[in-house]
């Protein structure tokens, strides 16, 4: 289990994580999404002990992160841009990850690397955007983590090596019981992948659930009113749109309520229509500034 209590997090003045509180269940996937600057990669440089907290706790199995080596020794991270030494060649980044993780296993980055086909001997400094993320991905898999964190893992890969990828992540979690957090803006991917999902905005968690609950939680409905209707009084509306007579209505609630809720303002027709994760977070997050 992973235990994120009223983390908090400074840079000088300026409060990047405000009293974020997650928990995550061993053996499930996480997923973290927000705009750009919503305190992502922040809480996440948190989640693998980079960045000592400013206020609450993070830990695993009962251990702190920051605290305890041990913790780290079987924890992957995968950054959006992985600096390793550019110099370097990829098979002396291997004997490194082998040196500093008790359970590195080289046998498996080699099988992994039979689907990757990086070439051993070539120096980081030559490797693409795409394939120093394959090669980040083979050397944290390699470790056995117990927890794997991943900042846009499939940034700059292509279809093919994405499907490889997330494949690989879906195995580990099935076979070896890892916990995963990730982080994309690729919501598509996220809600085939993840159990659960936490939506960040300014610092803060707006919405945390899992993916059924949140998808079930914020409902979309398309009405016909032969007049305008006010519907400002209906609290759980988060968004409003119409094309003539035609209105399509986002709320946060339960959805027989407000069917009944826009009957009762005259609509003529209510239909409840589907949505995807990345409509809940568009209007979500413009319906919470």
């Amino acid at each position: 289990m992973i235990k994120i209590e009223n983390v908090t997090k400074y840079y000088g003045s300026f409060k990047a994580i405000d009293n974020v509180s997650i928990d995550i269940p061993t053996g499930s996937i996480h997923g973290l999404v927000g705009e750009n600057g919503a305190g992502k990669t922040t809480l996440i440089r948190c989640i693998t002990g980079i960045y000592k907290l400013d206020g609450g706790s993070i830990t695993i199995d009962g251990s702190s992160v920051y605290d305890d080596p041990k913790v780290k020794d079987r924890m992957g991270y995968v950054a959006d841009s992985n600096s390793y030494f550019p110099n370097a060649k990829i098979k002396e980044i291997l004997e490194f990850f082998s040196y500093i993780y008790s359970a590195f296993d080289e046998n498996r980055f080699h099988e992994l690397n039979k689907m990757f086909e990086l070439p051993l001997n070539k120096k980081i400094k030559k490797l693409s955007k795409g394939m120093q993320m394959r090669l980040s991905l083979m050397l944290n898999l390699s470790l056995c983590p117990n927890v794997l964190v991943l900042d846009e893992p499939t940034s700059g890969l292509d279809a093919i090596a994405k499907k490889q990828v997330l494949d690989l992540l879906i195995s580990e979690v099935s076979e070896r019981n890892c916990t995963i957090i990730i982080s994309s803006h690729h919501l598509g991917e996220l809600e085939k992948l993840c159990d659960s999902l936490s939506i960040m905005q300014r610092g803060k968690i707006i919405y945390q659930d899992t993916i059924d609950r949140l998808k079930s939680r914020v409902v979309k409905f398309q009405a016909v009113f032969r007049e305008a209707p006010d519907l400002s009084d209906i609290d759980s509306i988060i968004n409003v749109e119409n094309i003539g007579s035609i209105y399509y209505i986002i709320a946060d609630s339960n959805s027989e309520e407000i069917k009944e809720k826009l009957l009762l303002k005259g609509a003529e027709l209510v239909e409840q229509t589907g949505m995807s994760l990345e409509e809940i977070f568009i209007y979500t997050s413009s319906g919470k500034e």
